[in-house]
């Protein structure tokens, strides 16, 4: 049986300039989420058909995420919200496919992305609001001299978003892949196996199937966690301060 480890590996495919299989699959996912929404947006009418539902009911739900968590001046990042939503989700639903490589699974992709919503964050936040961005690590109404304490705690809770985030996103998708490789695997053991052991088989495909189906569900809701934690990262970047 193939080790469950071996769908993660990165394999060159031009070593010249280091293009990877990893490198092909971003932009395969790219490739699929700007050609679907000028497909579903190219004939655009006030009565819309599926694929432009599907593609407005995307764009509303991000915008609404977006608002209910920055207000609308939040807006301004739409354009970041929404990519950063359709490239998780469209990456972690071709890693579903069998023979399809997932980009999300390795730390190294979700850590990039994470620190491009943080590094948008104090950026923002130091432009618009300039020392005041500060204020973010200082609590108001705390005793003087227990301040330096809290000051601490949310700068290490803060330096630490990077890391919950990309973590976050990269182990579902890890362990959520090895437990399937590891059970069809199983099936196949156990049917070329034969005799009695073949009557087993049933059973680890059975839960093969639940977890394909549990899996589609956790891509999509991971997609949805991240969207969701980064628009509340970037209320801090335009509401700095407690």
């Amino acid at each position: 049986m193939a080790s469950p480890i071996e769908q993660f590996q990165i394999k060159p495919i031009i070593p010249v300039i280091n293009f990877t299989n990893s490198s092909l699959f971003m932009i395969g996912a790219a490739a699929v989420i700007v050609g679907g929404l000028l497909l579903a947006t190219r004939n655009r009418a006030v009565v819309p058909g599926r694929a432009q539902s599907v593609a407005e009911v995307l764009h509303d739900f991000v915008a609404n995420t977006l608002v209910d968590a920055t207000g609308k001046e939040g807006m301004k990042f739409f354009p970041l919200v929404f990519s950063l939503f359709m490239f998780v989700l469209t990456a972690n639903l071709l890693g579903m496919i069998p023979g399809f490589f997932t980009v999300t699974s390795h730390i190294i992709v979700t850590f990039a992305l994470a620190m491009l919503v943080i590094g948008t964050v104090v950026i923002y936040g130091f432009v618009k609001h300039g020392t005041h961005f500060l204020g973010l690590f200082v609590p108001s109404g705390v005793p003087g001299w227990l301040l330096p304490f809290i000051v601490v705690i949310e700068l290490i809770s803060f330096l630490s978003r990077p890391i919950s985030l990309s973590l976050r996103l990269f182990a579902n998708m890890l362990a959520g892949h090895i437990a399937l490789k590891v059970f069809a695997g199983f099936v196949v053991s156990l049917l070329a196996a034969g005799g009695a052991l073949t009557i087993l088989a049933p059973l680890p495909l059975l839960m093969a199937v639940a977890l394909m189906a549990l899996e589609f569900l956790v891509a999509a809701l991971q997609a949805y966690v991240f969207t969701v934690l980064t628009c509340i990262y970037l209320n801090d970047a335009l509401h700095p301060g407690h």
